[in-house]
């Protein structure tokens, strides 16, 4: 097939899960079909990495946005528009005229567009548009703004209101809505009832996938919580996991080590290391870094309490060979049960508890990780989730 792909982003380096998401799939489609790629750049050191792209793309066209989100033109627009913020920061003229022009001068089986924030630069045509959607991005937002001082919600309010009705209006233009998890597919029925989404999950990356399980350090272990510090949730989840589990966690469990690492992990986190917390940064295409890291690690625990997709990191430590520990928010759209393929905490509490089980119930340990891998080996693989897309491509050229 023949397929239009817009995404917000370069889809390298794998620094975020959007990235991580789209460069799998890039990697597996392009075996079969013919992808014409349209992605946003936000400034010109970027551009160097779309030749790691090459080889799966037939044509990649450069797009820039907006460098930085919060210039008083976006500003203005968005408060004097009924645009959202979100749309009007990710959104390029430069892009709109690139996909107009080769609408009109070449032919395409299907648009896949990743986001739907992306969906503006889209004019109207019939050929049949798939919407990915991440996460459900008002949800996110909402979040967000929940965090700000008070005096400073009610600027935001209307534009959550305004972020909802365009992100419903792009659903209902699509010929096919895609989500990552069921509980998304579930919003989106919900809020659409003549919208039926289809399941494209997000998996572990085949670089990240062990050849076998090895055997863990129980003597001296280390809790690992990973992620992109750039993103509240994982900031929360860093913070909650500093301030709230590590004190009791110490005083429960001794020797014990502490490793938060990611992106901006000292910049954005601004925590003090000691003797039994580190903070690592990681570069945005370190792999080596990442895998050597969990490599190193006993076990994985996410803290998360915001919404937003599936997450990859979770997804990254089942394939590693690390049992999981996190809230339920945190696995959220996951097909994974409590005490099976991983364990459930909902405060610091029963962190420090289910953490303290694991590392003295060696037989709860295996399991959980044996369960977990084996479950990222048959459901979370990326070359059957591009499968899987591949016939929603199918479905839709047959309407």
């Amino acid at each position: 097939m023949k397929i239009l792909m817009l995404t917000p982003y370069l889809p390298y380096p794998p620094a975020s899960g959007g990235q991580i998401r789209t460069l799998n799939l890039l990697k597996y489609l392009s075996k079969s079909n013919e992808i014409t790629l349209i992605a946003l750049y936000k400034n010109e050191t970027e551009k160097k990495y779309a030749k790691q792209l090459e080889s799966y793309c037939k044509k990649i066209y450069l797009c820039k946005r907006a460098e930085k989100p919060w210039q008083l033109n976006n500003i203005l627009k968005s408060i004097f528009s009924l645009t959202p913020f979100l749309i009007v920061r990710n959104f390029s003229q430069e892009a709109k005229n690139t996909v107009e022009g080769l609408l009109k001068k070449e032919y395409f089986d299907v648009i896949h567009a990743e986001t739907f924030y992306i969906m503006p630069h889209i004019p109207k045509t019939k050929v049949p548009i798939f919407l990915l959607e991440q996460t459900i991005e008002y949800k996110v937002y909402q979040h967000y703004i929940d965090s700000l001082p008070s005096y400073i919600k009610y600027f935001f309010f209307f534009d959550i209101l305004k972020l909802k009705y365009w992100e419903r209006y792009y659903w209902r233009q699509a010929y096919l809505v895609g989500t990552v998890s069921e509980t998304d597919k579930k919003m989106i029925s919900k809020l659409e009832p003549q919208i039926k989404p289809v399941v494209i999950p997000n998996g572990a990356g085949d670089e990240l996938i062990a050849y076998h399980l090895t055997k863990k350090d129980f003597l001296n272990p280390k809790i690992l919580f990973l992620g992109n510090f750039a993103w509240l949730q994982n900031t929360e989840a860093a913070s909650f996991l500093y301030y709230k589990i590590l004190p009791k966690l110490s005083e429960k469990v001794s020797p014990i080590e502490v490793v938060i690492a990611g992106q901006k992990a000292k910049d954005k986190l601004k925590l003090k290391e000691n003797n039994t917390i580190q903070i690592i940064d990681i570069d945005t295409d370190d792999v080596d870094l990442v895998k050597k890291i969990y490599g190193e690690s006993t076990v994985f625990i996410a803290p998360i309490f915001g919404p937003g997709g599936t997450r990859l990191k979770i997804l990254a430590a089942m394939a590693t060979g690390l049992p999981v520990i996190s809230t339920k928010t945190g696995v959220a759209g996951l097909l994974v049960k409590d005490g099976y393929h991983v364990l459930l905490a909902k405060n610091e509490d029963e962190f420090v508890e289910k953490i303290n089980l694991l590392l003295t119930n060696p037989a709860l340990y295996e399991k959980l990780r044996t369960n977990a891998y084996k479950l990222v080996n048959e459901i979370y693989n990326w070359k059957k989730i591009s499968h899987k897309l591949e016939i929603a491509y199918a479905k839709i050229k047959e309407l």
